[in-house]
């Protein structure tokens, strides 16, 4: 009688999720066409572009107030004219939001729906034994409600051949649903995958958009088909007739494991470009990526829908950092790396790549550490300041020498 009775209870529970991910699929059928710029372009006559910063918490507002100047110095003449718009945008601490009960604050979302782009501090996703209540992440709140269904990250070692762009598709998988699972039983877990047609497809036609236009002729798609036959069997489904409207482009499929595997192969891992993968398997598959790079503090990501985009560090929030006194030293390179990928997703492609271009110069010759040893955030953002001045007078160079600390 008990097993009838919890049986029957997750059968509604079930039914409740799939009505509602139906609805879901459902307004993405209907979705507005107001706002076709995917590429973060306004058509003329739409207003300013709007970008506000979020703090976020931990040593999120100490980087986020460095890649500001460096925005500020580079967007100054749009500044002026009022093509681009600044806004700062507070409330998203992880005190706040403990003290509220909501992930992301009401007034915080409406804020950010205000903005064309945000770029945005990490965030503290509390875990079993923090000190905050157990919410949901608030990335995974804003690429919801934002429909931000495409996660972004390049990672390039040039002198080892490696150019990836990496596009995980961000509101489905298990993270859809990652908060909605139910205990059956004492015994008895069940949480729960989501992939949809339309999911699978905008994501990995972004995919194969990206690389027509950047002249490349290889896209990789990663899943676990083979044994998740359904939802991964769906997503590979789709890159299959995907494909065939792309006859120029060479495609190829392989297993999350053995990919991961040839991540770490010097011998095949330059041969990959571009590589588009359903949500958990990018999301760890990317942070593996820009471990090669030298961390995941020296990558951005971007979050990009059909009306907002998101642009992040890929680290998180560094609590640690902040008690032990130690949050100025916080290297600010991954949410400058983001800033970039921002300028160029509003059109702004000469002025991403001077960004770009200054990192590479900066981070070779001015380590930050995250301890006294290293740059704080502000002198390294100094650095990177002189030297974007000189290239616009054409001196180069990373800045004068000068103290290691600036505090």
């Amino acid at each position: 009688m008990r097993a009838a009775i919890e049986i029957e209870r997750a059968k509604a529970h079930f039914a409740a999720l799939v009505e509602e991910q139906l609805r879901r699929i459902q307004h993405l059928r209907e979705e507005s066409e107001e706002y076709p710029w995917v590429t973060g372009v306004k058509a003329k006559g739409r207003g300013p572009i709007v970008v506000g910063f979020v703090g976020g918490d931990g040593i999120g507002p100490y980087i986020i107030k460095e890649a500001e100047r460096v925005l500020e110095f580079m967007l100054a003449e749009k500044l002026s004219t009022g093509e681009v718009v600044f806004r700062e945008i507070e409330g998203l601490t992880i005190e706040r939001r403990a003290k509220l009960m909501q992930s992301v604050p009401e007034d915080v979302m409406e804020a950010i729906k205000g903005c064309d782009v945000i770029l945005k501090g990490p965030t503290t996703t509390p875990s079993p034994g923090d000190p905050y209540p157990n919410l949901e992440s608030a990335n995974v709140i804003l690429r919801r409600e934002l429909d931000l269904f495409a996660n972004v990250r390049p990672v390039r070692i040039p002198e080892e051949g490696i150019d990836w762009v990496f596009f995980r598709e961000n509101t489905e998988g298990e993270y859809a649903l990652g908060s909605r699972g139910i205990n059956v039983t004492d015994d008895l877990a069940v949480d729960f995958k989501v992939t949809t047609t339309i999911g699978a497809e905008r994501i990995i036609r972004m995919a194969f958009e990206y690389a027509k236009r950047n002249g490349i002729n290889r896209v990789t798609v990663v899943t676990k088909a083979n044994i998740i036959k359904t939802t991964d069997g769906k997503f590979l489904s789709v890159a299959e007739r995907v494909a065939r409207d792309y006859p120029g482009i060479t495609w190829d499929h392989w297993f999350v494991d053995i990919f991961a595997a040839k991540l770490m192969d010097r011998s095949r891992r330059s041969t990959f470009r571009v590589i588009v993968l359903p949500n958990l398997y990018g999301d760890i598959i990317t942070d593996e990526a820009a471990e090669l790079q030298g961390g995941v503090g020296t990558a951005g990501s971007a979050n990009i829908g059909k009306r907002y985009a998101m642009f992040e560090a890929v680290h998180g929030s560094a609590l640690r950092m902040v008690e032990e006194g130690r949050a100025i030293y916080a290297d600010p390179t991954s949410i400058l790396r983001a800033s970039a990928m921002l300028l160029r997703h509003i059109g702004f492609m000469a002025d991403a790549q001077r960004l770009e271009s200054a990192l590479d110069v900066c981070t070779k010759s001015h380590p930050v550490t995250g301890r006294p040893d290293g740059l704080t955030s502000t002198a390294f953002t100094d650095y990177l300041l002189e030297t974007l001045r000189g290239m616009d007078t054409d001196t180069g160079g990373c800045g004068k020498e000068r103290r290691r600390s600036d505090e």
